[in-house]
């Protein structure tokens, strides 16, 4: 476990040093004068690259394409980095294990588990590798464990250890179940951390992070992509590279960029999860979770870093992205844990918070992979959409940031 990172401060657009020789050009100068909301910034200037959205994808890629010498502004529309999907999680570093052999969920997941272990080793982010439980509470689920494990085999997750009940509650004897599957390489990890990390290296290799600065319009043009951004006075400017991370907000960035096929744009769905918390000292040293359910992994026990138990999300279809916490759900929580935790005390739950999955397919349809599209797929040169990028996300986000860099063209 490494240290505990502070959570992101990103009140203010901060201006980096960069790389030690790096030229800073007049151009270049007026395009952060514009980010920092000194002048609009003329039509006719040329910028490098542009990452629309600050959340632990965009800050990934930014690191990923400023590393590679690419001048890169980011443009997040909150006042802080990182508020929705990257905050709003079960910090659950992912093993790779359900995800269709052969999809980008799983190449990715398996590529960027290793990748995040060993980034979080170098960098000191706060994480535990506690591993995780998926319990079949019936004889009718067991199946499905043997399913998983083949699964995950195929995706080269090849540690997973299928266990009787007695071995199950020799390791967490508060777990009720008749069979259990053990992940050892799941693991946990400080979120925020991991983005203030991502966002230091960045910042290091001379990228530029605005806050408050929504993507208003868009058009394609001969050099890239035109883009009018900001509050108040926006400034327009030409990118050689657009990279959209926007999240559960791609679609509507990419509508709103002229030239861009409609076809291209994948529906927009979200599904909402609320996470209610428990006191006191956790019951369990693993992650524990029920097999799969429809839209998402189930309502699972997990643990924070602090060793606090949390548990959730369920899932709740919804067409917008809104954080109300509905405390009447407690009572589907209560029937749902108990079935793998049965010692669970009676008002033991308090709210916690709730979070938004972006989704590219509706409630009742097979779960979607994740969908990156460069020129080859939409026709448009210098643009590269990131849509429906929910878990493994997280786990995934240095692996996806490489692949995103190779779409863009390096």
């Amino acid at each position: 476990m490494g240290r505990k990172s502070s959570n992101l401060d990103a009140l203010s657009v901060q201006r980096m040093d960069g790389q030690a020789g790096r030229e800073q050009n007049d151009q270049r100068s007026s395009l952060r004068e514009a980010i920092t909301g000194r002048r609009v910034l003329s039509m006719t200037e040329l910028a490098d690259v542009a990452v629309i959205g600050a959340g632990v994808v965009g800050l990934g890629v930014a690191r990923a394409l400023a590393r590679a010498g690419r001048e890169v502004f980011v443009l997040e529309s909150e006042r802080f980095a990182g508020f929705h999907s990257s905050s709003r999680n079960s910090e659950v570093i992912h093993a790779g294990i359900y995800y269709p052999p052969g999809s980008l969920k799983a190449r990715l997941c398996v590529e960027g588990k290793l990748a995040l272990y060993r980034y979080c080793a170098e960098q000191g982010i706060a994480h535990a590798r506690i591993g995780k439980l998926i319990v079949a509470t019936a004889e009718e689920e067991v199946p499905a464990l043997g399913r998983l494990k083949a699964n995950a085999e195929a995706n080269g997750v090849t540690d997973l250890v299928l266990l009787s009940q007695a071995e199950v509650r020799k390791l967490e004897p508060e777990v009720s179940c008749v069979r259990g599957l053990l992940s050892p390489s799941t693991g946990i990890i400080d979120s925020h951390g991991l983005m203030a990390e991502l966002r230091r290296d960045a910042e290091a290799a001379g990228a530029q992070i605005a806050v408050a600065t929504p993507v208003i319009s868009g058009r394609v043009c001969p050099e890239g992509v035109e883009l009018l951004a900001g509050l108040g006075e926006p400034f327009a400017a030409r990118f050689r590279l657009v990279v959209n991370c926007a999240g559960p907000w791609a679609q509507e960035v990419a509508r709103r960029i002229d030239g861009v096929p409609p076809a291209s744009v994948p529906p927009q769905h979200f599904a909402k999860g609320h996470y209610f918390l428990m006191a006191g000292r956790a019951p369990v040293r693993h992650l524990v979770y029920p097999v799969p359910v429809p839209g998402g992994l189930g309502t699972h026990l997990t643990l924070d870093l602090a060793g606090q138990a949390r548990f959730g999300p369920d899932v709740q279809w919804t067409d917008r992205v809104e954080y109300s916490f509905d405390e009447s759900r407690a009572s589907g929580f209560y029937q749902a844990i108990r079935r793998y935790y049965p010692g669970l005390p009676d008002g033991s739950l308090s709210a916690g918070f709730t979070g938004v999955r972006a989704k590219t397919v509706p409630a009742g349809a097979a779960a979607s992979d994740f969908l990156v599209q460069g020129p080859a797929e939409h026709g448009v040169p210098g643009l590269v959409n990131l849509y429906g990028i929910e878990s493994p996300g997280l786990t995934s986000v240095l692996a996806l940031s490489d692949y995103v860099r190779g779409v863009a063209g390096g």
